[in-house]
């Protein structure tokens, strides 16, 4: 065997496991929910059928359209929350923390909650807003409230203040990366010129830092997008989401192939998004380039 072979030999051994795993954990398994969703419910199980019924009740049934455009909202509105907050910080943490220590430390103290158990950061959330929780405790110490309010628990401001909490770090992490990889020299002959810090941040800064803003609205949207627990758990009747939906029909309805539709939904806009995505920062690189 000669050199070449042998080399092709060991790339196709190299890419041949996780490609493997890639087909069968990931290809596999939405090939079969696709085949399900052209499926029919048929008491007490669902027989083979193709039939576009399940799609077309997610446009027909009002029910489905709300939820998604609740989604869509709760799902929006935490992305640009996430944004207000984290890129001030990493735009601080870069250009203002000179000390690369202290700099590592403020870095951990934003991630590390995400090595903090996903229920547990929602159920913290879930203690603090309760009508017997610690935010309520506080307010009726202090006189604001005569007694403890629901208001602040089981709706889409828990729902979005949850979600923010719990995926800030991807919307801070590509941002920071972005921001730490813009070359100082521009930055600095744009001071030289005369140039205003307002200005240097709107024609420099900023459009340098798209690709990692980009990214983390995409994962933050798509995650919050496909989030079925912080719902159940603070969101109550008016934060149902629809991947409570799919939950409850693979699970408690027992209708696998509307389930199915309305998971390829799901996937439909949620690979729309990264698509959107992709080529605006591609666009945003060719412009600056």
């Amino acid at each position: 065997m000669n050199l070449r072979a042998r080399k092709t030999w060991i790339n196709v051994a190299l890419v041949a496991p996780p490609l493997a795993w890639t087909l069968l954990f990931m290809f596999v398994p939405y090939a079969i929910m696709f085949t399900y969703s052209f499926y029919t419910k048929k008491f007490p199980t669902f027989v083979p059928d193709f039939q576009f019924g399940n799609y077309l009740a997610l446009f027909e049934d009002i029910q489905y359209r709300q939820v998604f455009l609740r989604t869509l909202k709760i799902a929006s509105i935490v992305s640009f929350v996430s944004l207000v907050l984290a890129y001030p910080v990493a735009c601080c943490l870069v250009f203002k923390v000179a000390s690369q220590r202290l700099r590592m430390a403020i870095y951990l103290s934003v991630i590390v909650p995400l090595w903090v158990s996903y229920l547990l950061r929602a159920y913290t959330w879930k203690t603090i807003l309760g009508s017997q929780g610690v935010l309520n405790s506080f307010l009726v110490w202090t006189g604001m409230l005569d007694q403890p309010t629901d208001l602040l628990l089981y709706n889409q401001f828990s729902m979005v203040l949850t979600l923010v909490h719990i995926f800030i770090p991807f919307m801070f992490m590509p941002i920071y990366t972005s921001l730490e990889k813009i070359p100082r020299n521009l930055i600095d002959a744009s001071k030289d010129l005369g140039v205003g810090r307002a200005w240097t941040f709107l024609r420099v800064t900023l459009p340098l830092s798209l690709p990692g803003i980009m990214a983390g609205f995409t994962f933050t949207f798509c995650l919050s997008f496909g989030d079925f627990v912080a719902p159940f758990l603070v969101g109550g009747p008016d934060g149902f989401m629809i991947a409570n939906i799919v939950q409850s029909q693979f699970g408690t309805a027992l209708n696998w192939p509307l389930g199915s539709a309305i998971s390829i939904a799901i996937l439909v806009i949620v690979l729309t998004v990264i698509s959107i995505s992709d080529r605006f920062e591609r666009s945003g690189r060719i412009d600056l380039g």
